[in-house]
Order: C-alpha cells, then sequence, then structure tokens
C-alpha cells in the first residue's frame, strides 16, 4: 500500500496551485464582489487540460483518474472555492456527455466542452424536488423532430451565464425510469432564466433558475437513451461528491496555511500567539483532521477509480467527512484570528461562507448518512 502521490500527480497539483494562485487568488474577492467569473478565465484554464479532467483522450480530453481529479479541485480551491466548485459542474457534465452521448453528438460538442469555449451547467433540483430528485416535474414531451421542454430548475451555477445545459426531464412514467437527460443551448426559443440569487457564500458563480416554457431541443440532444437520465445523473454524483469535497479540503488547508502566518506575526502580552500552549492545541486539532480527511477522501476517489463495489458508499463518506471537516476548520481558524478573521481583507471570511453550501449540494450530508446507512445494513 504506497500512500505517495507519483510524479505525475504531485505535477498536476503543482500546476493546478500555481494557475491558482497566479490567476485566480489575486482576484477572488473582486470577482466575488462583481458576482460574476470572467469568461475568458475558462480557455485558459482548459489550456491546461482541466476542460475535461476525466474525459477520454478519445474525445480531447486529459484522460485523468479521479484521484487526479481531486488534486486538481483541492489545488484551484486553495485560490478560491467557488471558481473551482464551478469547474467541478462543468466537468461533471464533459463527463456525462463523453460517456453516455452517442458518437454523432460527441463529435459535435466536445471540442467547444474540452477547450471550454462551451462552459456546462448542471440542471436537475428543481423548487419542489432537492434530495427527491427522481421526483423531478420538467417535462420533455417527443415530437417528430425532438422535445418540448416545459418547467423549472432552481439552484443553478452558471443559470444566464452557462453556454449549455445538461438537463434530466421527464419523457415518461414517474419516478427515476421516466427521466431522460438533453442538452439544451444558450440562446435556445422557450429557455429563460430567474432573477440573479443573492447567495451567503460562492458568490462570484452566477446562480439563477433556469426556465424552460414550451422550449425545443432537437432529437440529436438527447444525451444517451430515453429513461437513463437518473442514473446518468447519479453515476456524475459519485464523482461530483469527491470534488465537493476536494473543494473543501483545499480551501481549509489554505485557512490553516493562512492562520499559522498570522499566529506567528500577531502578538499578545508581548508574545507571538502561535507559543500559547492552548492555541497550538487548536492548531494540532485541526491538522489532524486535515489529514485525515485527505487520506480519507484520496482512499475514496481510489475506490472510484477502481469500480470498487463499495465506491458509492466511500464517496458519501468521504463527502459527509471532509465537508464538515472544512466547515469546522475554517471556521476554527476565523477564531484564531479574532476580529481580523471578520474582516473581508483577511479572506479567511470568505471561506466560511463558501464552504457552508458544500454540505448541501451534491446530495446534503443527510443524504450521505442515508447512503451510507443503507448499504451498511444490504451488506448485512
Amino acid at each position: 500500500m504506497d500512500f505517495a502521490l507519483t510524479e505525475e500527480q504531485t505535477a498536476i497539483f503543482d500546476m493546478a496551485h500555481a494557475f491558482g494562485q497566479d490567476n485566480i487568488a489575486p482576484h477572488a474577492q473582486a470577482w466575488e464582489a462583481e458576482g460574476t467569473i470572467p469568461k475568458e478565465l475558462w480557455p485558459q484554464i482548459a489550456e491546461l487540460g482541466f476542460g475535461g479532467l476525466y474525459v477520454s483522450e478519445d474525445s480531447g480530453g486529459s484522460g485523468l483518474s479521479r484521484l487526479d481529479a481531486t488534486l486538481v479541485f483541492e489545488a484551484l480551491s486553495m485560490a478560491c472555492p467557488s471558481v473551482a466548485a464551478f469547474l467541478s459542474i462543468h466537468n461533471m457534465c464533459a463527463k456525462m456527455i463523453d460517456t453516455f452521448a452517442e458518437a454523432e453528438m460527441k463529435a459535435r460538442v466536445m471540442p467547444g466542452v474540452v477547450s471550454m469555449q462551451t462552459v456546462l451547467s448542471y440542471c436537475l433540483t428543481e423548487p419542489g424536488s432537492g434530495s427527491d430528485a427522481a421526483a423531478l416535474k420538467t417535462r420533455a414531451e417527443k415530437g417528430e423532430d425532438g422535445y418540448t421542454l416545459n418547467g423549472t430548475k432552481a439552484f443553478i451555477s452558471g443559470g444566464g451565464y452557462s453556454d449549455a445545459y445538461v438537463v434530466m426531464a421527464r419523457t415518461g412514467e414517474a419516478g427515476p425510469r421516466g427521466i431522460s437527460t438533453v442538452y439544451v443551448e444558450d440562446g435556445t426559443p422557450g429557455l429563460s432564466f430567474g432573477g440573479l440569487e443573492q447567495k451567503m457564500g460562492w458568490q462570484s458563480q452566477p446562480t439563477r433558475q433556469v426556465q424552460f416554457d414550451d422550449c425545443k431541443v432537437p432529437a440529436a440532444n438527447l444525451i444517451g437513451e430515453e429513461g437513463k437520465g437518473f442514473s446518468y445523473a447519479m453515476a456524475g454524483l459519485d464523482g461530483g461528491r469527491l470534488n465537493i469535497a476536494a473543494c473543501s479540503l483545499g480551501a481549509a488547508q489554505q485557512a490553516l496555511d493562512m492562520t499559522l502566518e498570522y499566529m506567528s506575526a500577531r502578538k499578545a502580552f508581548g508574545t507571538p500567539i502561535d507559543q500559547f500552549q492552548a492555541l497550538q492545541f487548536r492548531l494540532a486539532e485541526m491538522e489532524i483532521e486535515l489529514q485525515a480527511a485527505r487520506t480519507f477522501l484520496r482512499q475514496a476517489a481510489w475506490k472510484l477509480d477502481q469500480d470498487a463495489p463499495d465506491a458509492t458508499k466511500f464517496c458519501a463518506m468521504a463527502k459527509k467527512f471532509v465537508t464538515e471537516a472544512g466547515s469546522r476548520i475554517v471556521n476554527d481558524c476565523l477564531q484564531l484570528h479574532g476580529g481580523y478573521g471578520y474582516l473581508a481583507d483577511y479572506g479567511i471570511e470568505k471561506l466560511v461562507r463558501d464552504l457552508r453550501v458544500h454540505e448541501i449540494l451534491e446530495g446534503t450530508n443527510e443524504i450521505m448518512r442515508l447512503i451510507v446507512a443503507r448499504q451498511l445494513l444490504a451488506e448485512k
């Protein structure tokens, strides 16, 4: 059993980290204030191969493993979790198209996707169906030339910003077997967007409702087979859970690094505060939890790469454990900064706000517990 990263994996992490520190970190607070990420950033990221991280090389992607991808998201989140998480969403969509779409569709859309000239959003959640995703009501009625979509998607990162939307919609009966996946391009008649959501965190990501009103989608934009869309969506979520956990991990590492630097300079009673044993114990607790989270995440990613029978359970466990650990760590780092941690200039409060949603999306942590418990009982 070898826990060390390979030279190639170390190079992947270092490349992503350097790009983030040079091209994202200096602008993260400004982008948050503006409520958007400049579109020109994405082709620059794609030049590193990050527009199709685990898309097959035949489709123009990088063909990386899930473990490799977690290194990218961990490194980029040290610059900004909001930007890194948006890239994760794009990659989840790209993988779905690469894995399940017909050859004609892949040839048509994947060049733009992997170059990130086409930025993708994932549309599953609706106003009335979150954790109960199979209860979605958006319909795609089949006609002679394709599908007519009607319905609303909620909490969509990139709504009104992205170039195309991977949409789960009902083409058949109630329940998961009646759901299909379609590809809707921006500018399609009948596609519109709600107002910009005012969020606690992830403020650089434009988030809106996505509305379909007699939205016509050609039959060629069906991804895979009718009735298989829910299984496609769920397959994407295992990797998405690893990615969002990696985003928490990177942000927590950055917060701890910033806290160590702050505490060595900050003095109280004439002594640097990192010399007080009570505070040293808090640093030790954070480091222990951070290293445990990193090991757990990488084990889960390895299991997904190996198609292990318990991969879904481990992805759920890692998502729950790492995101909650990340939130605790960044919150403790804010506390150790004292009043300065509450100020935007120090960057810690942004991390606290950004990481909170990681316990909700890609399946709430309550659903992660449910997945684990059900599989545990099934194994018995």
